[in-house]
């Protein structure tokens, strides 16, 4: 089972969500969270960059917005604190 994303802490940072846009080639999903909720977070990666991927579904339609390119490491500690709540 994929994990979940806890609940955000009171202090965490605000990630830049953006509409997707031109992609890296070859960018492949390396980490995601769990299908059984709403929001499914995925960890992407390719040509030595990174970024986080969400996907909200409700009532039938689909928004998927991104993150902007980190290098991987800087991407992984990011994914990190999302997971833990200390980034949204």
């Amino acid at each position: 089972m994929s994990p979940h994303v806890v609940m955000a802490q009171r202090d965490h940072v605000r990630l830049d969500w953006r509409r997707p846009y031109r992609t890296l080639e070859r960018v492949r999903p390396v980490a995601w969270t769990c299908a059984c909720r709403a929001t499914v977070y995925e960890l992407c990666e390719g040509g030595g960059r990174a970024f986080i991927r969400r996907t909200t579904q409700l009532d039938g339609s689909r928004q998927v917005d991104e993150s902007p390119r980190w290098p991987v490491n800087e991407a992984r500690v990011i994914w990190t604190a999302l997971l833990s709540g200390r980034a949204r």
